[in-house]
């Protein structure tokens, strides 16, 4: 069954929106519909989150708080959710939620523009912890740019609500939201305004109908990139397939041999399940965007955007990752190293979509990852180097080397890795080997890095890999 409405959870009360309009964003949806303006837009690229709000969800009749960002995120997704805006923390009787008290204490604000943005990762972090120490608060608000303060009187802030114990109007009315949540309707999206379509399957054989009706359409596994068709370029998107209500696509399964990962799963779900395996891959993951993009970026949609400096891409390739891709007929697993044919192109024909990334576990062997960027967090990869080694008696058996940023596309260091494959492990055979890169990759010049930085850094890298090797020590600033 379908449904044309978007329904959704606000003050208690089930709000319904019939064939809104899907390219329209829950930023605008918020200022201009619900005339609430505490929401701001600073960059509508989900990277300053000024326009931060929080969405509840029920999973097995818990509610989990995510933040998101709205700039970046269209009304529809609202389906199934509660909505939460900075302007209801606020309680019945006017005063502030402890959040919004602590920001006040420890003068968290000044112009306040992003203060919004702020208090409602905060109460996300309030929401989902029981406590708060400085990795955890670093972590929540690196989405969140301030221009006036410094940090320091916000992380503050963050941490004085160790000392709060309140239960807030949200927890008090836990049973009520449950129940009403459970109340909206779980229909299939099939929208329709104007010339703009928009479907929310929730089974992968309805999606399969959907794409036979509408081979031209757009998926939508996340947003975070394909929203900015619709917010920086200014254009529509006629048909949306949103694959991000199929729960048969949002899985993590492992065996002695691999991990397979359904390719609607969240970044920030991925990454917390990554750590065990490899903790170089949660590392690089952590500093992907920021709490607001991992919450709803898939691991599915960073790979089919097939963006050079899409982070998981390279790691995915040194470690020799494959991706099952679904048509209307089959099932087929390609080797990542096929997956991608030039700048922003795949192999996915019409109607194709990726279903899973099955990730080899290597148990004996080393695996190194790194990022460089112009900020240390919620910003995109200059380069984004990793290593894969099996090193037997000082000797490297195998080895695959990828490099993000270095190419049009994700990409392998194949001379590099011909050249150190049983050689021994030493300085010599790394830093001999520094020339090869050239022949690898011919970098360009853009915003975020020269060409000649960007060979030099590749270089550094892998001398780094070496020596982290050899030390047996992480050489990491923080």
């Amino acid at each position: 069954m379908n449904t044309n409405k978007v329904q959704f959870l606000l003050n208690n009360k089930i709000c319904e929106l019939i064939n809104p309009d899907p390219n329209q964003t829950l930023l605008n949806f918020i200022r201009t519909k619900l005339k609430k303006t505490g929401t701001k837009e600073g960059c509508a690229e989900g990277g300053c989150g000024a326009c931060t709000v929080v969405v509840g969800e029920l999973n097995n009749d818990q509610i989990v708080y995510k933040s998101i960002n709205s700039c970046i995120t269209f009304v529809t997704f609202l389906h199934g959710k509660q909505l939460l805006v900075v302007e209801d923390l606020i309680n019945q009787d006017g005063s502030h939620h402890p959040v919004q008290q602590a920001m006040v204490r420890f003068h968290g604000s000044q112009c306040g523009f992003c203060t919004p943005g702020f208090v409602m990762s905060l109460f996300s972090m309030y929401k989902n912890h029981n406590s708060y120490n400085s990795d955890l608060i670093k972590d929540t608000i690196s989405g969140n740019l301030c221009r006036c303060t410094g940090y320091r009187p916000i992380v503050d802030a963050a941490k004085s609500l160790n000392k709060v114990d309140f239960k807030d109007n949200f927890s008090k009315n836990k049973k009520k939201t449950v129940k009403i949540l459970k109340k909206i309707n779980s229909k299939n999206l099939s929208i329709i305004n104007k010339d703009k379509k928009y479907f929310s399957p929730s089974t992968i054989s309805e999606l399969k109908k959907i794409i036979i009706r509408n081979p031209k359409s757009q998926f939508l596994n996340g947003g975070t990139d394909l929203s900015l068709i619709v917010t920086k370029e200014r254009k529509d998107i006629n048909t949306i397939i949103n694959l991000k209500s199929i729960k048969e696509l949002d899985f993590i399964k492992t065996n002695n041999n691999y991990i397979e990962v359904g390719s609607t799963t969240s970044l920030i779900k991925f990454e917390n399940f990554i750590l065990k395996y490899y903790p170089d891959f949660n590392s690089i993951l952590k500093r992907y965007g920021s709490v607001q993009v991992r919450n709803v970026g898939s691991i599915g949609g960073n790979i089919a955007t097939a963006s050079p400096i899409g982070d998981t891409s390279p790691i995915l390739l040194s470690l020799n990752a494959e991706i099952i891709i679904q048509s209307k007929v089959n099932k087929k697993n390609i080797p990542i190293s096929k997956f991608f044919k030039g700048y922003r192109k795949t192999i996915l024909k019409t109607g194709e979509f990726i279903y899973s990334i099955k990730i080899p576990i290597y148990k004996k062997n080393i695996f190194k990852a790194y990022k460089i960027s112009k900020r240390f967090d919620d910003d995109i990869s200059s380069v984004c180097a990793s290593f894969n080694l099996e090193i037997i008696n000082k000797k490297i058996k195998k080895i695959a080397i990828a490099f993000g940023g270095m190419a049009e596309i994700p990409k392998r260091a194949t001379n590099c890795e011909k050249i150190l494959k049983n050689k021994n492990l030493s300085l010599i055979n790394f830093e001999n080997v520094n020339k090869s890169l050239e022949k690898d990759f011919k970098p360009i010049d853009d915003m975020r890095a020269t060409k000649n930085y960007r060979i030099e850094v590749a270089k550094n890298l892998l001398t780094k890999c070496f020596l982290e090797i050899e030390s047996n020590k992480l050489i990491r600033l923080n």
